[in-house]
């Protein structure tokens, strides 16, 4: 394709993007079965989107249930690059078209990096990234093709800081970060926006869900600390935000012709913490951190 022709093709897709940013767009949100999930697919469905969400819970059937006429949920392992596969072709051959993917499925350990055991940390890898990225390559040749589309990766605070006794979840996101980055820069030439939504402390069943690390609820060297500082997790947790804050800016960058890459939703200094972060030197951060978390300096 020479130059004109890519830039009259460009021309073509952002008139397309333009007059059809406030319809109604069909949206595949992973891991929509609770928590944050639950909450987009089920704003997005009242707002009028074709809203397709997936779990593993679900049987292996592509639909198992329609909630409304607009919110549909299908099997989908992000394990499983085939499932992911299978998913998204039936999406695109049902709708004619995919507007936006959520990638939101995700799990966490708690427990200290010794003690985590290469399976563990493999297994959290492998949904909480892997799985963003097996949904994105099943996605992209679609939302390449027509030239229009969202990525909304869900990361968190713990992409921006890493977490005591969250090590490998917060690794699990900052790969998420890079990633989307990357692709943001990838995709910008076919008309692709990628965004981050970060959420900090949010009231979701992710809190009872969380796993621990075998290893930590034994071994005495972190043992009393790890408890001390997972009961400060869990209460943020549980004082933080809806899940409906995150739906509602969702909502948002899907009417948004030119979205940032990062939204950071929370309490107000949860949505700073990037800034603070650049602005001030490590040390005085990792104290303040050290003193929320009571880690004994």
């Amino acid at each position: 394709m020479s130059a004109t022709q890519f830039l009259h093709t460009k021309k073509l897709h952002t008139e397309v993007r333009m007059k059809d940013t406030n319809k109604p767009k069909v949206v595949l949100i992973t891991g929509a079965s609770s928590g944050i999930g639950k909450a987009c697919a089920t704003h997005l469905g009242q707002l009028g989107h074709h809203v397709y969400g997936t779990s593993r819970r679900a049987p292996e059937t592509f639909t198992i249930a329609t909630i409304s006429s607009t919110i549909t949920m299908i099997y989908m392992d992000v394990n499983n690059t085939g499932s992911v596969k299978t998913a998204v072709d039936k999406i695109i051959a049902q709708e004619g078209r995919l507007d936006a993917v959520v990638n939101n499925a995700g799990f966490g350990f708690a427990g200290a990096i010794e003690d985590t055991s290469i399976e563990e940390a493999k297994a959290t890898l492998e949904t909480n990234f892997f799985g963003t990225l097996r949904v994105c390559q099943a996605a992209l040749p679609t939302l390449r093709q027509q030239g229009y589309g969202y990525i909304i990766n869900i990361s968190s605070i713990g992409g921006i800081i890493g977490i005591p006794y969250q090590g490998l979840y917060s690794a699990s996101k900052f790969a998420i970060e890079g990633l989307s980055e990357a692709l943001r820069m990838e995709l910008k030439p076919f008309g692709v926006h990628v965004v981050i939504i970060e959420p900090g402390d949010t009231r979701t069943q992710f809190t009872a869900n969380r796993q621990i690390v075998e290893q930590s609820k034994h071994n005495p060297a972190y043992k009393e600390q790890f408890e001390r500082t997972l009961k400060i997790v869990e209460a943020d947790e549980n004082n933080g935000v809806s899940p409906e804050m995150m739906a509602q800016t969702l909502a948002r960058i899907l009417n948004t012709r030119k979205p940032r890459l990062r939204y950071p939703v929370g309490a107000f200094d949860q949505r700073n913490v990037g800034l603070l972060k650049r602005i001030l030197p490590w040390s005085l951060a990792e104290r303040f951190l050290m003193q929320h978390y009571k880690i004994q300096q």
